[in-house]
């Protein structure tokens, strides 16, 4: 049985959190950062660490089936890849950033230079914009670049703009892209495997953002409480030992469920509990 073959990020920002939501999944993951390839036999897949920024590129070559990178990487390389997912976690925004006070509008662009590590995306936007430009790029931190005279203007990675604020920079102008990890094959092909690969992850996002709600109803206000908690298909509904009472069991999104218990007990719901669930399939 040939292996689905998976690219995880080997280090950064991505690294951990990849690795956790392949272990949701439960799929085995590597205990030492240094090992480079783990095979997980039972689950029919093999997982390479790699740099984040090479992903896209052996997926899209073929080389690999499947890769976890950031949307910014995958839009910068270039590679006949396609994004099949976001996976809601290393959100980051990418934008323009020059010396405080001197930039407001993309217009002023034109004929600057700029430094970046995403030249791709940075020359795309400019493109479709009609802004011509000098994008130079640079590895590693990009915001001494000005300072030191290389550069008028820099692209980044912006995520709470502290270490834009210490080198005496700002941001301006649109947001170029919005990025966060996401899960990628190449493109036109869906590797063997794939769909249950896929389901998983998705399960385990599903799981994240929701809850199980348990609670005891009057069973004259059960309509009231189910038009509160409709869940995916429908509740689970049980009578109870005590005359009069239903029990009911519902998934319900994680976000707003302490207001949902308050309205629940207005309507005359007891004995609310919340749990987590760790995977779903739904």
């Amino acid at each position: 049985m040939s292996l689905l073959r998976v690219a995880v990020p080997n280090k950064g920002a991505l690294s951990q959190a990849a690795s956790e939501i392949l272990r949701e999944g439960g799929y085995r993951q590597r205990e030492d950062s240094k090992q480079l390839t783990l095979v997980d036999a039972e689950n029919g897949v093999e997982f390479f660490y790699l740099r984040p920024r090479d992903i896209a590129l052996y997926v899209g070559e073929g080389t690999l089936d499947v890769g976890i990178t950031g949307r910014d990487l995958l839009a910068d390389s270039g590679a006949k890849t396609e994004e099949v997912r976001g996976l809601g976690f290393g959100a980051s925004t990418f934008r323009f950033a020059g010396p405080a006070g001197r930039y407001s509008d993309l217009s002023e662009l034109a004929g600057l230079r700029i430094a970046t590590s995403y030249t791709g995306v940075v020359e795309a936007f400019l493109q479709q914009r009609g802004i011509e430009a000098t994008v130079t790029r640079l590895d590693g931190a990009v915001e001494t670049s000005i300072q030191l005279g290389v550069a008028d203007v820099i692209a980044d990675v912006v995520e709470t703009g502290s270490t834009l604020r210490r080198a005496g920079l700002e941001t301006f102008g649109d947001v170029i892209l919005e990025s966060e990890a996401v899960l990628i094959t190449r493109t036109g092909d869906v590797p063997a495997g794939f769909a249950v690969f896929e389901r998983r992850i998705e399960g385990v996002l599903r799981a994240r953002s929701y809850v199980m709600m348990d609670y005891d109803i009057p069973t004259e206000k059960l309509t009231d409480a189910v038009r509160l908690t409709p869940g995916f298909e429908s509740p689970t509904v049980a009578p109870l030992h005590r005359d009069g009472w239903s029990a009911v069991r519902v998934m319900v999104p994680r976000d707003g469920s302490q207001r949902l218990m308050d309205e629940l007990y207005e309507v005359g719901a007891r004995g609310i509990l919340l749990t987590g669930i760790h995977a779903c399939r739904l």
